[in-house]
């Protein structure tokens, strides 16, 4: 049937260079079919990784059967199919429809999962994959509109199944975030902009206490106060990153800096 379907797809292209009919079934290879025999042809389709197929079918029930169970099911299973698809933002916009279509749907809290894992994976653009990136380099858009997303499933859901794999890609998450703020500060320290990198490292220290990057914001604050001849204030870094991280490679450097004796 698979097969059959492929070439019935074709057909309306065949039909239409020579000035065939303009009946709204001919341009429907499924037309006769029940709801039950759309959805069931739809999943093998996505099932077998034919996702465009898939989603062609899916809003195709949606649109000859818009109401009902299979209306519903097709909604969330093209959502997944445009996420399999590489569509993220198509993905996530079919999520937070069935979303507001069906709110109190048994199967709710798995639209807010997609939605979060289109997010999760939207930045990885295919000039990123090449050229192997590093994605926290890149504009971090994405992953905190993920880290949102995961973070309501969680907070409405917290008993899902979903739940616990969401809160292990907002770690993840997190700690990708805490990483892009350490190449901004590095940034701002090589253009000599000391003020910036000093609010930038307390973003980290305020925001992402623990992840692995806090080492680097308080060295970070060590170096650009001691620049800023607040020397006082690198101390105060200093000894909190001695205090915390004594054997740190990150504590060897700061200590070498020539801070000024503080009263």
């Amino acid at each position: 049937m698979l097969r059959l379907l492929h070439i019935a797809l074709l057909l309306p292209l065949l039909l239409g260079l020579h000035g065939c009919s303009s009946s709204p079934d001919a341009d429907d290879p499924t037309a006769g079919w029940t709801v039950e025999e759309i959805y069931e042809e739809a999943k093998a389709e996505l099932d077998n990784g034919q996702y465009e197929t898939a989603i062609q079918l899916f809003e195709r029930l949606e649109s000859r059967f818009p109401y009902g169970v299979y209306a519903e099911r097709a909604q969330l299973e093209a959502a997944y199919a445009y996420y399999k698809y590489n569509e993220p933002e198509s993905a996530i916009l079919a999520a937070e429809r069935f979303i507001k279509l069906h709110p109190n749907h048994p199967k709710v809290a798995y639209a807010y999962y997609l939605r979060g894992l289109a997010s999760f994976d939207a930045d990885q653009s295919l000039m990123n994959r090449v050229f192997r990136q590093d994605p926290t380099e890149r504009d971090p858009k994405a992953a905190r509109r993920a880290f949102a997303y995961f973070g309501e499933l969680v907070r409405k859901f917290p008993h899902s199944e979903y739940s616990r794999e969401a809160i292990n890609r907002m770690y993840d998450l997190r700690d990708g975030l805490a990483k892009y703020e350490i190449h901004v500060i590095k940034y701002y320290l090589k253009r000599q902009a000391y003020v910036a990198a000093a609010n930038r490292a307390t973003y980290i220290l305020q925001n992402y206490q623990n992840t692995p990057y806090v080492p680097d914001a308080l060295g970070a604050m060590v170096e650009a106060y001691h620049k800023m001849g607040l020397d006082d204030l690198a101390g105060d870094a200093l000894q909190v990153l001695q205090l915390n991280y004594p054997d740190h490679k990150i504590t060897r450097k700061a200590k070498k800096l020539p801070l000024a004796p503080t009263s």
